[in-house]
């Protein structure tokens, strides 16, 4: 019987969590869909992909026409003539293009997974204020029910003010916390509506999602850096420098012009082709030296992401660490133990006082809050490290 009461528990409780990690799923993709800012931005790097495959291609044909009017008879030329860089030039220019492009995806994807670690976080904290709201929901109902008992016994001249008092300070204090956590659920899901576009969410969960263990230290921080678009970006800006390096070195060759003449004069046609050089003397000059340069520094920034990147997974690793441990001691401590119920039974028999009363419900508060607190830090760790996933 006892294994079928257990089973039946977990059997909920794994229900109860895999709804809640699918209705967070539902709400960021549709906070994916209708967000105004992910919208914009992914609009806004169309735009900047789109500009970057211009100019990949020669400049203009130029035509020119002369009627040149003389004594002797007019003059009429004809020019048709087409200038091009370098022809290696072209073929560095797509590469380049091609690669801003891919940092562009990058970047639009970095943009959109920080919009919803945000959305998720706001999701967590709404667990958290909707799991202390069901707790504060029983104390105010506990709370009224000792100082019903406290007026009948006040009433039968069993107590006296005091104890009264004591009771009814301690039912207005949590009906006070009680209607401050709801404004700050209120507040949450307003936040959560913006996000998503100006419709309307309300999210009621009260279980966290189900989170499978987290793998040790090298294997997380090898797949976060395999899937962060900001590491990606950065390296891919160094393979856009490398390029654009090769690209003004091919900028610093000779440019051609090649077209077509046609002179008339005096009854005589005279037609011939036009070959031209321009010589790179000082127009592309320290080009070489600034992507040079630049490229530099781009290797210190790839160095500095990584290392910052490197001790921030770290920190949130050990907090994850102890924070998981902190909330297993607290987990043993509250489900063996229903304070509550005994020192409600102990007032009652007249065992404790009332001031011995409240100062060992406070206590015991105090402890579950601390616990619903660690509890909501520890799955908002588990969010920022899992913000590849997104």
């Amino acid at each position: 019987m006892k294994n079928k009461i257990v089973i039946s528990c977990f059997l909920i409780l794994a229900t109860a969590t895999l709804k809640a990690q699918n209705k967070i799923e539902s709400v960021l993709s549709d906070i994916a869909k209708n967000n105004k800012s992910i919208i914009a931005n992914q609009q806004y790097w169309e735009a900047k992909k789109l500009s970057y495959k211009t100019g990949l291609n020669p400049e203009n044909p130029k035509f020119e026409y002369e009627y040149l009017a003389g004594n002797n008879g007019n003059q009429i030329d004809y020019y048709i003539v087409q200038s091009f860089d370098f022809p290696t030039s072209y073929i560095k220019k797509r590469q380049v293009a091609n690669r801003q492009i891919a940092q562009s995806n990058f970047q639009e994807a970095a943009y959109k997974q920080d919009l919803l670690l945000k959305a998720k976080k706001y999701c967590l904290k709404l667990i958290y204020l909707n799991k202390k709201q069901l707790e504060l929901t029983k104390r105010v109902k506990n709370s009224t029910s000792v100082y019903e008992s406290y007026q009948k016994k006040m009433e039968a001249g069993g107590t006296n003010v005091l104890d009264l008092n004591k009771a009814k300070i301690q039912q207005l204090n949590i009906q006070n916390q009680l209607r401050l956590n709801q404004s700050k659920i209120n507040q949450y899901n307003q936040k959560i509506t913006e996000l998503n576009g100006g419709t309307e969410i309300n999210f009621k969960e009260t279980n966290y999602p189900l989170t499978p263990s987290l793998p040790d230290y090298e294997t997380l921080e090898k797949a976060i850096e395999e899937n962060d678009p900001n590491l990606k970006s950065i390296h891919q800006q160094n393979e856009i420098d490398q390029k654009k390096l090769e690209l003004s070195r091919a900028m610093a060759l000779p440019k051609l012009e090649g077209g077509y003449r046609s002179q008339e004069f005096a009854g005589q046609t005279i037609q011939g082709i036009h070959l031209g050089i321009t010589i790179p003397l000082w127009e592309n000059k320290n080009k070489v030296k600034h992507q040079k340069a630049h490229l530099r520094f781009n290797d210190l920034q790839v160095e500095e992401h990584q290392n910052e990147h490197h001790n921030e997974i770290q920190q949130l690793y050990e907090r994850y660490t102890s924070l998981n441990l902190a909330i297993e001691e607290y987990q043993k401590l509250m489900t063996s133990v229903n304070n509550n119920e005994l020192l409600n039974k102990a007032l009652e028999l007249g065992e404790i006082s009332s001031l011995q009363y409240f100062m060992e419900l406070n206590y015991y508060y105090d402890s579950y809050d601390n616990f619903l607190n660690l509890e909501s830090a520890y799955y908002q760790v588990i969010a920022e490290l899992n913000k590849y996933q997104l």
